[in-house]
């Protein structure tokens, strides 16, 4: 199973931007499939952003097309999520997670997680 360690996330302002990463601890680029999810206090995890093993095709969620970013770094084995503008509905706990197949928007086809990272945008 592999390790994920996801880190950069605080609070911030309305407005303001973020960066998150997630390292893997072996190597993702050839095969495996990473995503970004998100889970609101008493709210469902809901899918954010996908990228391919190449970084060549990337999925996002309505809510956050045209403000959040993902891309990825094989040679260190990381995924990034660059957030901008963000608002107040950001706010949750951030996720990084991997599968070994293709695309998916469900967190149930995700094999391998992260433990979280929380991200706080007051108004």
């Amino acid at each position: 199973q592999v390790q994920l360690v996801e880190s950069g996330g605080g609070l911030v302002q309305a407005g303001d931007s973020l960066r998150l990463s997630c390292v893997a601890s072996e190597r993702t680029g050839s095969i495996y499939f990473m995503a970004w999810f998100r889970q609101a206090p008493g709210k469902e995890r809901e899918f954010v952003a996908a990228i391919s093993r190449s970084g060549g095709t990337t999925y996002y969620a309505g809510s956050v097309r045209g403000r959040f970013t993902i891309s990825r770094d094989n040679a260190k084995n990381t995924i990034y999520l660059q957030m901008k503008s963000l608002k107040p509905e950001d706010t949750a706990v951030y996720y990084c997670a991997g599968r070994r197949q293709g695309y998916s928007g469900s967190a149930l086809a995700y094999d391998d997680w992260g433990q979280g990272t929380q991200v706080t945008v007051s108004s």
